[in-house]
């Protein structure tokens, strides 16, 4: 499976512009951004959900050739929904199908929620919680942090990134962590503060473009 990513200061890709030339797909450029963007959070999801890596893998395929199929009908209307729930829908109704194909029973319509018969936002009623929305709910936070962090590789060094993965996430102790990369505690506080800024806002924005 591919794991290249985009561009580290490219949008998360859930502007109207973006999603509107997913419509043409000759638009390698765009569909190769929205997948490197997304593959992997529908992946974990997948994952998440019980299902092993080969069937998870072909979740994203499934899940990408059905977007393709249906984008030349696409109309986004951010007013009435948000990205993250079409996308949660879309995602939650192929790991559904698959589930059905592997135990053999047959697909229909009435077990299909309303994004599988028309991929329109306003169309997409909130769907009930059940057991893939924690999972969701986690994976997505995870994608936020890691699409995150890619945003700030080419905006502070690869050192004061570094500090503050080890003093944040990594949860080591200020001093431990200026030992460890032989920096100064002065150094430590200074990254973490600098990061941090850029970091938290940066997380500000993607949930902004995606509700």
């Amino acid at each position: 499976m591919a794991t290249n990513e985009p561009g580290t200061d490219s949008l998360l890709p859930t502007r109207q512009s973006l999603l509107s030339r997913l419509r043409d797909w000759q638009d390698q450029a765009g569909w190769r951004e929205f997948f490197d963007t997304y593959w992997r959070l529908i992946y974990n999801v997948a994952r998440g959900s019980g299902l092993p890596d080969a069937e998870a893998q072909e979740v994203v395929q499934d899940t990408f050739v059905y977007l393709a199929r249906r984008m030349p009908r696409f109309h986004y209307d951010r007013s009435r929904g948000s990205f993250k729930s079409w996308l949660r829908v879309v995602t939650r109704s192929r790991i559904s199908a698959h589930r059905r194909k592997s135990a053999g029973q047959p697909r229909t319509c009435e077990s299909w929620p309303e994004a599988e018969l028309a991929l329109n936002l306003e169309q997409i009623p909130d769907p009930a919680a059940d057991e893939l929305d924690e999972v969701w709910r986690r994976e997505w936070e995870q994608h936020l942090v890691t699409t995150a962090f890619r945003r700030l590789r080419s905006k502070v060094s690869a050192q004061q990134l570094l500090i503050f993965r080890l003093a944040t996430l990594g949860e080591l102790p200020l001093t431990q962590v200026a030992r460890k990369l032989g920096v100064s505690l002065a150094q430590v506080y200074l990254a973490r503060h600098r990061v941090g800024r850029r970091f938290r806002a940066e997380i500000l924005r993607l949930k902004q473009e995606s509700e």
